[in-house]
């Protein structure tokens, strides 16, 4: 009896098939260390971000949340190195628009944006401001384009591609401007050329432009934004001179396409609660960054909508890949 028993639970153990190793995971992850890989150096808005949020997520998940910058290629290297990685949970990309609306449409890179790629949830969009020299004799966008109108000018950003450079770009194509791009390297060196006078307009973040223009050394005409921003309300969008002109630089997490879908959620309810906290919500916003907290399908349908105002800068900026 005790051997027809035995056989029976062998038989049973048999026929009960495995669950699969990363749905099983799944279930209690995070069991070990996550590996956040940002694709900019340390310091950066985007570096910022990333390690406020993984302190938040390492406190409340009860497991490390390790920072690695992994520069280059505009941050393709980066995205390339998480999209090839295993879709288990444990390497997780803090990106920004570039990686997936920019870096691809201009240059080869090894990941396909959409495919390879699972978004998560937006933790903060850092906002692009237009400021000019305050030599120039213009206080609004109208005074700037006529007077910049059979004029040679030129616009700094901080770096070939950047959100920067596409923002300004477009900006010179809709106002039917003459510029000239001149690239930095970083945001840094561009704004010491805008305080200095060696260029006459730069898109820049708001933690580099509005300390410049409280202490009177730039004049800021407009914000690439959806809507006017809190810390600048008279200060208008600049779609309300040269409508659906909003290039965002979100930064948030993104994870290797195939992903367990119980992971994607479980981060993306943990970054939305984080985004909301009231602690965080103050930190982002003296930075000049509007935390916002997305949910996977918010955040796809996010990167569709912006896509066309991206490729017409990318066109505008004459950087269609060949």
């Amino acid at each position: 009896m005790r051997k027809f028993c035995l056989g029976i639970l062998v038989a049973l153990m048999i026929s009960v098939p495995a669950a699969p190793p990363l749905l099983a995971q799944s279930t209690d992850w995070p069991s070990k260390a996550v590996t956040v890989v940002v694709p900019f150096a340390a310091g950066g808005n985007t570096d910022v971000m990333a390690r406020m949020a993984s302190s938040r997520l390492s406190a409340e998940l009860k497991q490390s949340f390790v920072v690695e910058n992994r520069v280059g290629a505009a941050g393709a290297l980066a995205a390339a190195f998480v999209a090839q990685a295993a879709p288990d949970g444990y390497t997780l990309l803090f990106g920004a628009a570039p990686q997936i609306a920019v870096v691809p449409q201009i240059q080869k890179v090894s990941y396909d944006p959409i495919k390879d790629l699972v978004p998560v949830s937006i933790f903060g969009t850092g906002p692009f401001i237009l400021a000019i020299n305050a030599a120039i004799p213009a206080n609004t966008m109208q005074e700037f384009v006529a007077h910049g109108k059979g004029r040679k000018l030129n616009f700094g950003s901080g770096g070939t591609g950047s959100i920067g450079h596409l923002s300004g770009a477009l900006f010179v194509a809709r106002a039917g401007l003459d510029s000239v791009h001149v690239p930095f390297k970083g945001g840094g060196p561009a704004m010491t050329a805008l305080v200095g006078g060696q260029i006459d307009m730069y898109f820049g973040n708001a933690s580099e432009i509005i300390p410049h223009a409280e202490s009177g050394k730039v004049r800021v005409l407009g914000v690439a934004t959806d809507k006017r921003m809190p810390q600048l309300p008279n200060v208008p969008t600049i779609s309300e001179l040269y409508p659906n002109f909003s290039l965002n630089s979100w930064n948030g997490f993104l994870v290797p396409a195939k992903t367990p879908q119980p992971i994607v959620d479980k981060l993306a309810q943990q970054v939305i609660a984080a985004a909301r906290d009231p602690a965080i919500v103050a930190q982002l916003t003296k930075l000049g960054i509007e935390p916002n907290g997305t949910t996977p399908q918010e955040f796809v349908a996010q990167i569709a909508r912006e896509q066309p105002q991206f490729d017409a800068a990318i066109k505008a900026a004459n950087m269609t890949q060949q």
